[in-house]
Parts: structure tokens; sequence; C-alpha cells
């Protein structure tokens, strides 16, 4: 890649968005390349301690809007956000620009095109996601993480690279060692509720939690919840006499990847492929508004694969308490689930990424 000095990594601003850009980010750096990332004020927040690359805010906003008075606002935000991306990636020179998907990389992967910049998109869904499905035919390439990625036309067939998916490289080289086969001990429960999860597993998972304890499963329950959802978890999980640890966002979450058996969440790639290649099973529970439904076609695609369990919002109630009273039954089917899951990894997305580049510029000059 010695053509490439410096890349500028655009990004959306949720954690399954930017925990990706981060693993790229250090990667190239490792490579001695200059990088810069662009992200909104959505993403800041995972941002804030960063001191190896610049971070720039750009505007952003979805068109998708049916009211007529903010789908006009959306348009004035969109452009004001280009003109930004068009003055910003002048000055910043990138050789480079990797779009990571979400609304908040679309204009700068199209000031790029305006400016003869050459962009990447990268996909980790299983359904192109619709900022990546308008940027493809401007794009160079797309790199994607799944062989039946859903959404694309057979004409971009020869922009199509799979390389896996982009994990931080702390989640590639964790070890596993949550060995709980005997029911005597406690199942510990890792509840993952992020920015679309953690207002309904706070509400409706105590619920579950109290069947368990009426059933006398031995559980201790790891919840990441929203601060306002603190008080109310604490005082359900001390009614109820259970082992708990409450913890609202989390920069080190391989600490309580450490200590669980099972996680419970929701269906985004991200932290999908960080659960699946740091070999802890999981139950997915798709977000029912996501676009495109894709999450349950994560979902969907891991537990084909036999990885992980689904269970949909909608059967939540009913259907999350018999599995966990299954798994509880019989400890070794997450034993199971581990031994399928390291029989696949991730770890070679880095040296796939470094080849498609390295290709691609042979291709180019």
């Amino acid at each position: 890649m010695n053509k490439i000095k410096k890349v500028v990594i655009t990004t959306g601003g949720t954690g399954g968005h930017i925990f990706p850009a981060l693993g790229l980010a250090k990667h190239f750096t490792e490579k001695k390349i200059l990088v810069e990332i662009t992200t909104d004020k959505r993403g800041l927040k995972y941002l804030d301690d960063i001191k190896d690359f610049a971070i720039i805010k750009i505007p952003s906003t979805t068109p998708l809007n049916k009211n007529p008075i903010k789908f006009f606002i959306s348009l004035i935000i969109i452009f004001f956000a280009l003109i930004k991306s068009l003055i910003y990636l002048i000055k910043s020179k990138p050789d480079l620009v990797f779009g990571m998907g979400g609304y908040s990389s679309f204009p700068v992967c199209l000031a790029a095109k305006i400016l003869k910049k050459p962009f990447i998109i990268y996909e980790n869904n299983m359904h192109i996601g619709r900022s990546n499905k308008y940027l493809l035919p401007l794009s160079e390439k797309i790199f994607v993480s799944f062989k039946d990625l859903e959404g694309i036309s057979s004409k971009y067939n020869k922009k199509i690279c799979l390389i896996g998916n982009i994990v931080r490289k702390e989640f590639l080289n964790f070890n596993n060692t949550t060995k709980t086969t005997n029911n005597d001990q406690k199942l510990k429960i890792l509840i993952l509720g992020g920015s679309q999860a953690a207002k309904i597993f706070g509400e409706q998972i105590p619920k579950i939690v109290e069947k368990c304890v009426a059933s006398k499963i031995p559980i201790k329950i790891f919840q990441q919840c929203l601060p306002s959802q603190n008080k109310f978890l604490e005082n359900t999980y001390k009614n109820l006499k259970i082992d708990f640890e409450i913890f609202n966002f989390s920069k080190n979450i391989l600490h309580y990847f450490s200590k669980t058996d099972i996680a419970i969440t929701r269906s985004g790639s991200s932290m999908l492929a960080e659960l699946f290649n740091s070999n802890i099973p999981f139950i997915s529970v798709p977000l029912p508004t996501s676009a495109d439904n894709h999450q349950l076609k994560n979902a969907v695609y891991y537990e084909k694969n036999r990885y992980s369990y689904l269970v949909e919002e909608k059967d939540l109630n009913e259907k999350l308490f018999q599995l966990i009273n299954q798994i509880n039954d019989n400890r070794s089917i997450l034993l199971e689930i581990m031994n399928r899951q390291r029989q696949f990894s991730d770890k070679l997305v880095y040296e796939n990424i470094d080849f498609q580049i390295n290709q691609w510029i042979n291709e180019k000059y």
C-alpha cells in the first residue's frame, strides 16, 4: 500500500459503525498510514479519548422523512454537510476515502467523488445499507463481510470484495475460557442493551429473570442499560435476591465477555461479529424496525449456522424464558456452540483488506 499515505475513514454515529471504523483506523496506523475519522455528533461519544488520529464532525440526518417540513430541513442539512465535506477533503488531501456506512458517511463519500478522490465502502450486514446502496455506483469497490449479501445488483459484482467482518483486534485475540457445564453453578447472562435495546430490554427482561428465580434457575445477571434505568433494575434484582451487576456504556466490554456464559443482544452486525469472534454463545433479538429488516437477516444467518439462537421481540416474554430453561438443563449446549464458533473466525480480515487494496492499486495505477 505504498501509494496510500493518508486515509479518511467516514462512518455513521452508532457503535455498530464506529467500532469497525476504529479497528480499521488502528490497523492503518500500524501500517504507518495517516488516518482521520469523520462522524456525526452521535459518534463523538465513542471517540472522546482517541489520541492517535484526528476526529472531524460532519452533520448528518436521514433524507427518508415523510413529513414535508422535516424532509426539507433534512435536505438543507445534507447540502451543508456536503459543502463542509468538500472543504474538509480539499484541505485534508487524502489518498483514499473509506466509507463505513451510515448517513454521515454519505456526504463525505459524495464529496470524494466530486473531487475525483477514490473511495471504497464497507458493508457488514446481510442486506446492503441504504447509504451504501446509493454510493455503490460511484465507489471503486465494496468490501463485504458475507458472500450472501442481499440488495446488490449483479452489474456491480466486479466491485464486490469479500473480506469478512472488520472486528477490533482485541476481540479477534480474545480467549474465552468460560466453561459452565455444571447446573449447580450460576448461569451467567450478559444483557447488552445498546442504543437500540436498553429501553425494551430493561423493561421486559426483569420479568423473565423473575420467572427464572421462581423456577430455581441459578443465574447471575450483567446488564447494560440506560442511566435512567439503573435504580429500577437495581431494586428489582435486589428484591429477587440474585447476583447482578448493572452498567451503562462501557468501552471495555471484553471485561464482561470474560465473565459470561451467554449474551442476549440486538442483532447489529458489529456486536454479533464481536461475540462470534470472542466465542460467546448468544441469543439475538432483532430490532423489528431496522431498515430492510437487516437485523433479522443478520440473526437468521448466525442461527442457521448454529452459532447462536434467535428470538424475535414479539416472542420475547414467551420464548426467552423457555430457552434459558433449556440451556440451564443442558449446559453442554453452550460448549457445542463455542466449538462451532471456533471453527471459523475473521482473523484474516486485515490481511484480506491489505490484499484487496493492493490489488485495487495495481489495477488503477
